[in-house]
């Protein structure tokens, strides 16, 4: 029988859902939530912190509006409160979240509009550099590059990172069914012929250990910053 969560548990469920969009990590096991409460009429607050202070606008904001969005969603939660703490920009975005301004109006003046594009952005790097984890694997069974390009989805074997590119494919509207191939360029959606998979192939593994480095370094900034760890992060 499955424990029943406490009402802190649920939020900070809610939260692990959240991800930094240019790590593709979830916000808790990064240790950016400084803290969490819900009291008993259901007021939700979060206090959430960045490696540096100077960490990109944009960036924080999308954290910071996705997890207003996250916990407000949340069973019990009858009104919520995101915090971004210690942040050069954190007032203009507290206030832009809370008021549901978005981006540009809450930077009138700076931004010249919203972040989708930013965020599909994020997400084709985070298709590439998934395709890199499930297809490393296959290459070290000996499978080679050409023979990748003729994979489906559905006849890769089930694993985590299977899983993780799916969803990632499925939250830029690209295909990933079963019946759809491994490997397709994640600005079109088209398949990756043969004699075009070997440099596919390498851009994923450059994005891959691009985003691997990158989140190294924000881990080492932010425990510097911060000794203490974040709630719901991992030992």
């Amino acid at each position: 029988m499955t424990a029943t969560l406490t009402g802190v548990e649920r939020v900070l469920a809610a939260l692990a859902r959240v991800r930094d969009p240019e790590l593709d990590e979830p916000i808790t096991s990064l240790g950016f939530v400084a803290g969490c409460t819900l009291s008993a009429e259901g007021v939700a607050r979060v206090r959430l912190r960045l490696p540096t202070y100077f960490c990109a606008p944009n960036f924080a904001f999308l954290m910071v509006a996705d997890a207003y969005d996250a916990v407000s969603a949340t069973h019990g939660v009858r009104s919520t409160e995101v915090i971004l703490e210690e942040h050069f920009a954190a007032d203009a975005i507290n206030h832009g979240v809370a008021a549901r301004a978005g981006f540009a109006r809450s930077f009138a003046g700076e931004a010249v509009g919203e972040l989708d594009r930013l965020r599909a952005d994020f997400l084709r790097k985070a298709v590439l550099a998934g395709t890199d984890q499930v297809c490393r694997l296959l290459l070290a069974a000996g499978i080679d590059a050409a023979e990748l390009s003729s994979l489906r989805l559905g006849s890769v074997p089930a694993s985590p990172a299977l899983q993780r590119l799916r969803h990632r494919r499925a939250e830029l509207g690209l295909p990933a069914s079963d019946q759809d191939p491994l490997l397709i360029d994640p600005a079109t959606g088209e398949p990756v012929l043969p004699d075009a998979a070997p440099l596919h192939l390498m851009r994923a593994r450059t994005t891959r250990v691009s985003i691997d480095a990158n989140t190294g370094v924000c881990r080492g900034m932010l425990r510097h910053r911060y000794p203490d760890r974040g709630l719901g992060e991992e030992e």
